[in-house]
């Protein structure tokens, strides 16, 4: 598959990506779709579609969309090669990544990005809206981080919207910026740099079966301090959020999964 390229208006990029994931015969997995335009560039793999960064940012300014379709019965993994480093445009302006996905009965989806780094100057949005019939599953993370080493960091805001079987499982949002003292106050990141989310939905079967805690010793979800907090949501599925100071320890605060 060959990305195609990617729209410029002004300074601003336009691209997207699509991916649709349809289960085969024995059980395995096809990709009827998998089209991308740089800088959202689709790899396979024996065990997860990558997505890898074409060209440097998100810049801001720059709108990038993904799509995602499970089928019925169909699983699929989604990572990227690398931590999204967000760089300041020219203009100001905020860069922003749409991500939208729907998932059949039956159909699982593990959506495992590598932290978005937001730098000094930057602003980012990440916008990602899920649509879960009954039945279907999800495993989704998402990380920030404001700065790279030695940097305050710029401004970041997520959205996360999931609606289970027809109706709202988990409306959320978060707005952080790395020079903000309400951002780093008790209320919000409490000095940390580094904070991320990891939603398990759906079925019990359709999570893992069993939980690791960061040691290697199993156990449901729970809060661990006041760096990490479990909720359990009206409906099945529970939100893990975790503080951290850097990448590798969120990581590991959130790393109640196998994946």
């Amino acid at each position: 598959m060959t990305p195609t390229a990617a729209r410029f208006t002004g300074n601003r990029l336009r691209a997207s990506a699509s991916i649709e994931a349809v289960a085969g015969p024995g059980g395995a997995t096809r990709l009827p779709v998998l089209a991308s335009q740089a800088p959202l560039v689709l790899r396979r793999t024996p065990d997860s579609v990558y997505l890898v960064g074409g060209a440097a940012g998100p810049l801001g300014g720059d709108s990038l969309a993904l799509r995602i379709t499970v089928g019925a019965g169909a699983f699929l993994r989604v990572r990227t090669a690398a931590a999204a480093i967000a760089l300041p445009g020219l203009d100001g302006l905020e860069s922003v990544l749409r991500v939208s996905v729907t998932v059949a009965d039956g159909g699982r989806l593990e959506y495992l990005p590598e932290p978005v780094v937001v730098t000094a100057g930057a602003r980012h949005a990440t916008l990602v809206s899920v649509a879960l019939a009954d039945g279907a599953s999800l495993v989704l993370r998402d990380e920030i981080v404001l700065g790279r080493h030695g940097e305050a960091g710029g401004s970041a805001r997520t959205v996360l919207q999931v609606s289970y079987a027809g109706s709202p499982l988990l409306r959320q949002s978060l707005s952080v910026a790395g020079t903000d003292p309400v951002s780093l106050g008790p209320a919000v990141l409490s000095g940390h740099r580094a904070v991320g989310n990891l939603l398990l939905a759906g079925p019990p079967s359709g999570t893992p079966p069993s939980t690791t805690r960061p040691g290697g010793s199993s156990a449901a979800p729970q809060a661990d301090g006041p760096t990490v907090a479990v909720m359990p949501l009206a409906g099945p599925g529970v939100l893990v959020t975790a503080l951290a100071n850097d990448a590798v320890t969120l990581r590991k605060r959130l790393a109640w999964t196998s994946t």
